[in-house]
């Protein structure tokens, strides 16, 4: 028995723990409804694992905390729909290579290896020679133990393994893509030729009588044809009380006289980079020593740009504001407009005492309030604290905001399984705290009649009046080729509009944009009046006052390289195009509305 001791224990031990997950993961003991094998989607009958999309969206996650603070519930749902997404995508790829017997042998990863560098090595500074990526240094790399004992050699497969089959796929779905000298000479004048116009426009705004006027079973028609038309988002009326860090006066001044102390440090013999590692604020640039690299003008917030625009090289700035906070700028080199800076921000916080007392105050509503299905807690907590309520208008899949301030994880919860009359619970950024209740909520997908039956009796409404005014709109526009646009404009009591010069491709205020109107500029002769022009917005009749064609010997000099960005675009629109029309036709199951909706009837 004592020399079978240690392989009983063993087994006992084997035993409780795949028991214990077992009920762990299997939802048996009542906590979880996820198993290792749980799908979060399915794609024309394959799963990809609740698991596996876990572990990408927690990598992703971890690769895109900024500032050194965690990520709003709002950023983690735009991640977790992106990761997924991709996951998905990839899924109808590896398909579509089956389908298509594209495979991937040992001799093309290494030539791939060889002399195809992948971008995360391609731009590697250990793999350059005076600014540009060395091959001799790549060759040496792979040659090298490092790269094999490191993992590089399996992470280049791996990369390999995905890409390869990927352009495959992408060169069969390209092959033919041309476009001949005389498209491209249509594109061009697309572009350049330009067409200036008068126009008279009729836009009828159904009233109330008009829009009830409509019957049933036109807007129930009208529907049924239109139904794609009419898919919304997600989209939920919210109750939102705010308690805001307020910053002082003095706030500002303790912040700018700390960045005052630490420039004199600077310029007393501190090294600049050892001061940003030490007290920027800025997480990302501050672990290089402040730089934030080179970069056009434009990059950056007006503020920092007209400051560093001043400076020479080698200056420091003084103190300046931006909307992040306080800033001290370093300009290391100036070479046209590109600046080469480093900076060290200091963020305006408030002080000690106020941020207790804003503390305290939250923690006094996120007790009254928060995370109950009571919908009057919320009232009455926000009359007892004097604080004001907020209505917001909240769409899924983006963040909510209140007077162009975004509200931080506050659309993700609401479209994350919550229901009517239920509170959140207290979210804070590093403006303040929020709380906030679902009053209503309505899912997106697929329409519903009842909640787009009073837009589409506007659309049928405006229809009709555009029938009813076109008659009066053709004997303008016989008046207009008899006596001119102004004079029948006059006479008719009616404005005539006149454009700057537009092209083809342009927005044009009051015609929009490839609309029937700008068409017909392009195709009236000049000076003539066309006759009435209807589209969804108005009916038109206009008069072209100027054409000018596109200079030929311009795009003649051009021609080649403008042929060889065309092709690329047209590649792309072509791949694009492919990608849109496998999701279109296959079958996807995204479940996690269903495995929230089921975790949290566990955890009730």
């Amino acid at each position: 028995m004592r020399s079978a001791a240690k392989y009983i224990w063993l087994f006992i031990v084997i035993a409780f723990v795949g028991g214990f997950l077992l009920a762990e993961t299997s939802g048996l003991i009542g906590r979880t409804p996820l198993t290792p094998t749980t799908p979060v989607a399915k794609v024309n009958g394959r799963e990809i694992l609740y698991t596996d999309w876990q572990q990408r969206v927690s990598q992703a996650t971890q690769n895109q905390q900024r500032s050194g603070r965690s990520l709003t519930q709002d950023e983690v749902r735009q991640i977790e729909n992106e990761t997924l997404d991709e996951m998905i995508s990839q899924a109808l790829l590896e398909q579509e290579y089956r389908k298509r017997g594209i495979t991937v042998s040992d001799e093309e990863l290494r030539e791939f290896a060889r002399y195809a560098p992948p971008p995360f090595l391609y731009n590697a500074p250990d793999l350059q020679t005076e600014g540009r990526f060395d091959p001799q240094k790549y060759q040496r790399l792979l040659a090298s133990p490092q790269a094999r004992q490191g993992g590089l050699l399996i992470a280049l497969e791996n990369y390999y393994r995905s890409e390869i089959p990927k352009q495959k796929l992408f060169e069969q779905i390209t092959d033919g893509v041309n476009i001949t000298y005389a498209d491209l000479w249509r594109s061009w004048q697309d572009e350049h030729d330009t067409a200036q116009v008068s126009y008279v426009s009729w836009r009828p705004q159904p009233d109330s009588s008009a829009i009830n006027a409509v019957t049933d079973a036109e807007a129930r028609t009208y529907f049924e044809k239109h139904k794609s038309e009419y898919e919304r988002p997600g989209h939920a009326l919210l109750s939102v009380v705010r308690i805001p860090r307020v910053i002082s006066a003095a706030d500002t001044n303790a912040a700018r006289e700390k960045l005052l102390k630490l420039r004199a440090e600077i310029v007393g013999g501190a090294k600049f980079e050892d001061v940003a590692k030490r007290e920027s604020q800025d997480s990302t640039s501050a672990v290089q020593g402040g730089d934030l690299g080179k970069g056009v003008k434009g990059r950056f917030v007006p503020e920092f740009e007209t400051a560093a625009n001043k400076l020479q090289p080698g200056e420091l700035s003084g103190v300046v504001k931006t909307p992040f906070g306080l800033h001290l700028i370093r300009l290391d080199s100036k070479k046209g407009d590109t600046l080469s800076l480093r900076h060290i921000l200091l963020r305006v916080q408030q002080s000690d005492s106020a941020a207790t007392a804003t503390d305290r105050q939250a923690d006094q509503l996120a007790g009254l309030a928060a995370s109950s299905e009571d919908r009057t807690k919320l009232d009455s907590a926000a009359k007892q604290l004097h604080l004001p309520i907020h209505r917001v208008e909240a769409f899924e899949n983006r963040p909510a905001t209140l007077n162009g301030t975004l509200i931080p994880s506050v659309s993700a919860w609401a479209f994350g399984g919550a229901r009517a009359g239920e509170t959140s619970e207290l979210f804070d950024d590093e403006n303040g705290y929020w709380l906030a209740r679902v009053d209503s909520i309505t899912p997106g997908g697929e329409p519903r009649f009842e909640r787009v039956e009073r837009e589409i009796r506007a659309t049928i409404a405006r229809d009709k009046a555009l029938d009813k005014l076109m008659p009066a709109a053709e004997q303008f526009s016989r008046a207009a080729a008899t006596n001119g646009l102004d004079a029948a404009a006059k006479s008719a009591g009616l404005t005539v509009n006149k454009t700057a010069p537009f092209s083809r491709v342009e927005f044009v205020p009051g015609l929009g944009q490839f609309s029937r109107p700008i068409g017909a500029a392009f195709g009236l002769p000049v000076g003539a009046v066309s006759a009435p022009i209807r589209d969804e917005s108005g009916i038109y009749v206009i008069v072209v006052d100027r054409r000018l064609n596109s200079d030929r010997a311009a795009f003649d000099k051009q021609r080649d390289v403008l042929r060889r960005q065309r092709v690329q675009q047209l590649k792309q629109q072509r791949v694009q195009l492919f990608l849109d029309d496998l999701k279109k036709t296959a079958k996807i199951e995204d479940r996690r509305k269903d495995i929230n909706a089921t975790a949290r009837r566990v955890e009730s």
